[in-house]
This record gives C-alpha cells, structure tokens and sequence, in this order.
C-alpha cells in the first residue's frame, strides 16, 4: 500500500489544508479507535497532549470526537512535551497515545504522532493500517458505547519527576547558571521548573507562547538568541529544545552551538567507560557527521547508521537491544529511560557532566572535529517529483562520481516538509559548494 497520509512522523502539514484538517483528524481518530479496540474488550483509553500551536484546540477537538465515537476514552493532558505522552501511555495503562505537534516546524503547521500501548511510536505497518482504515470508513459504536473525555491536570508534573529521575541521585546544580530556550512551545513550563528544582539558576527565554509564536526566532532550529543570551548573562550553559521539546541543542559559555553529533559522541565515551554503552555501539542516522563515525571507531565502539527519523532509530535499538542513539537534528533516545527522543532529559545528562568532570561546556560540547558538511533545502509543491528529473538525475551522479574516494552525498525528500534534503560531506570546501551548487541548481530547475 502507497501510503499518503504518515509520513516520517505521523501525518504533518498546512492546519486547514489537506491533510490537516479538522475532518480528516477526526478520522484518524475514529480509525485508530477502531484499530486500538478491535483486538480485545474492557475499557479502552487513549492519552492526548499537544504543543502551544493555536490549531491544537482544533485538532485536540476533532480527535477527541472520532476516538469516543468508537468507544474509546480520552484523557487531556493539555500542552506537555512530546516525550511525555510517550512516558504517560503505558503508565496510565492506555491503549493508544497521541501527540500534536509539528514540532520543529512553523507555527502554521501542525501534526498528529502515534504512541502504542508500550510508549514507542507506530511501526509503519500499524500506521499503513489505520490509513486504511481512514479510507474504508469506520462504524461508530452504538450509543451506548460511545467513550468519554476529561482532563488529566498533572500530566504535566508526572513528566518533571520522571524527568528529575534520570539526573544522578545527590547530585545538585547549584551554581550553575543556565539558559533555557523553550522554543515558545510544549515544555514553556516543565523546563524551567525542572532545572530550577535541582538548583540552577534559571535564565527564561521563548517561555510565552501564543498560538502563533512557536519557534519563531528561538529554538534547537534557530538557537542565535539563546547563545547571545548565554554570552550577555554570562551563563555556563544553554539549552535550545524545539516546539515539542524531544529536541535539543547545547549552547557552550562562549555561544557556540553543538549540534546532535556532538552530545551522543559525549554520552557514549562516558557511557562505554562506565560499562553502559551495550555492545559498544551508538545508533544514528545517514544525516550524522562522518567525524562522528570516526570518533567511535577510534575508541573501538560501533556506529549503526539508519535512515533518517528519530522513530527508525528508536526501531533500530529495539532491534539491535542498543540503548542510546539519536540525530544530528538533536533527537537524543535514551531507551533505559525514554520510549522517545527529549531534549530536556539529554540536556540534564550534559549539565551531569559538567558537575561531575568540572569542565566547561565548551569542552564537553567539542569531542572531535566535523568533516566540512553543507546542507540545501529546496522547497517544492504537491505533485512534483524533482528527483524523478533527468538533469537531477545527471548532476547527481555526476557529484558522486566527483566525492569518489573524498566524501560522501545524500539526496532525499524531507519526511516532514515538501523540500529536497541535499547534503555532502567532503574534506575539500571547494568541492563540496560545487557539488552541492550543481545539485541545487538543478533541482530548482526542475521544480
């Protein structure tokens, strides 16, 4: 089956324009209601949280009346991180968790992300199921059967203590001046209280959001306030997290930012040391720098690359029993505490580090020297297939021909934007902008 709705993470896109809309959520809920129930009886429930985005009351509403209109009971935990749906699905014992959010993406769009009954994202053949499901049509249960919905208020301070948790016992940030960018999204309030209640000093920044600010000149995607935040203040550290908080860029006291790459290659030494890494081996995706490659392979551990998309590197470490992996992005998945990427538990385990070695983030942030990597959006509309294009196609293996033996090309469509990912890596600068240039030209020609 072609799948049209699921994307790399969930169904994405425009609030108010297909596939975003309200009909259509409440669709998926009604399918996924029906998917979720169909396999045993009882009481069914499903947790729902979303980010600060003004059409997640929307979305919120429509989801809410397709899964109680097949049985299904909906619990509200309001604007809560991403990973905390994760961690809430199976403690509340529901069958089903959901997440709205676009994440990274602007304030205009919007999304709807699955967690099964054990805290993990879908797998593609369950949400190619539901797609189904969406496109049969789904008949709702008899009125008598129909769910209810009411609203969890400490979803969100469940969160924080299991947050609070995977930061060393005893250990206390006392001292610490630290800047906290919220990306005006999901974890505006849990952040700041977390790092507050285990004694930091607390700088706030993209902490009011209003339906339509989120990620707006702030955030992992765009951290330049934060880091003249951390220089003006005089802070140790920045925290950059994005709309839904899985996400996470550190910013050093000089205000450089260290990106996904940088924070795994310092947790796998550490963890290798201390006999945590399992087998050794760090998971991340084709997107990770090849100087982090190198930095494994230099202390014997093992990099297992996938494709990109935090939920194919969670699936890859339940497959492989690996226990840390993430991306370059800034998704760092720790399954001994986490069923998904946070930005906000990875950043608590930099700011441990910085306790327990007294070094400065500057040091911890800067573990080996990237291989000179440039990356190329070109944005495109429905319907276009640009690297279907014979110039694309010819400007691509002419590039690859050109990078034989020097670097490395990866070409693809983004799972989550209409845009054409262009990237290479290469030693030799020059080259790298010719290549990427000759690419780029010709998919704009093509689109």
């Amino acid at each position: 089956m072609v799948r049209k709705l699921f994307g790399t993470d969930g169904v994405r896109g425009t609030a108010n324009t297909p596939p975003m809309t309200a009909q259509m959520a409440m669709a998926l809920g009604a399918a996924t209601g029906r998917y979720f129930r169909r396999e045993r009886g009882g009481v069914h429930r499903v947790v729902i949280g979303k980010d600060t985005r003004l059409s997640g009351y929307m979305f919120e509403n429509a989801l809410t009346a397709g899964l109680t209109s097949t049985g299904m009971n909906v619990l509200l935990l309001g604007p809560v991180p991403t990973p905390a749906v994760g961690l809430l699905t199976p403690s509340m014992r529901a069958d089903l968790g959901i997440m709205i959010s676009a994440s990274h993406n602007p304030s205009q769009d919007n999304g709807i992300k699955f967690f099964g009954p054990d805290g993990f994202k879908l797998s593609d053949e369950a949400e190619s199921e539901i797609e189904a499901l969406v496109e049969a049509g789904v008949e709702p249960s008899s009125a008598d059967q129909i769910g209810r919905a009411q609203r969890i208020d400490d979803g969100r301070y469940r969160y924080q203590e299991r947050v609070k948790s995977t930061f060393p016992a005893g250990m206390r940030l006392d001292g610490i001046k630290v800047v906290i960018d919220c990306a005006n999204g999901a974890a505006y309030r849990a952040a700041p209280d977390v790092l507050w209640e285990l004694g930091a000093e607390v700088i706030k920044i993209g902490v009011s959001p209003n339906g339509h600010n989120i990620n707006e000149d702030c955030g992992s995607t765009q951290p330049r306030t934060a880091a003249e935040t951390v220089v003006a203040h005089g802070a140790d550290v920045g925290i950059c997290l994005d709309g839904d908080a899985d996400r996470v860029m550190i910013i050093d006291e000089t205000g450089k930012v260290a990106d996904g790459d940088q924070i795994m290659a310092l947790m796998a030494a550490r963890w290798a040391e201390e006999g945590r890494l399992r087998d050794g081996t760090l998971v991340a995706t084709v997107m990770s720098n090849l100087g982090l490659e190198r930095f494994m392979h230099s202390r014997g551990l093992t990099l297992e690359r996938t494709n990109v998309g935090d939920r194919y590197v969670v699936e890859a470490m339940r497959h492989g029993g690996w226990n840390l992996g993430g991306e370059q992005s800034g998704h760092i998945v720790m399954t001994d505490y986490a069923t998904t990427g946070d930005g906000l538990m990875a950043g608590l385990q930099f700011l441990a580090e910085m306790i327990r070695t007294g070094q400065p983030a500057s040091h911890l942030a800067n573990n080996f020297e990237p291989v000179p990597q440039l990356l190329r959006n070109v944005r495109y509309t429905a319907g276009q297939a640009p690297l279907d294009a014979e110039n694309v196609k010819g400007a691509i293996a002419e590039a690859e021909v050109a990078l034989i033996g020097k670097g490395r090309l990866l070409i693809r469509k983004s799972g989550t934007e209409p845009l054409i990912r262009v990237m290479a890596e290469c030693e030799d600068e020059s080259l790298l902008e010719q290549v990427i240039d000759s690419i780029v030209a010709e998919v704009r020609a093509a689109v």
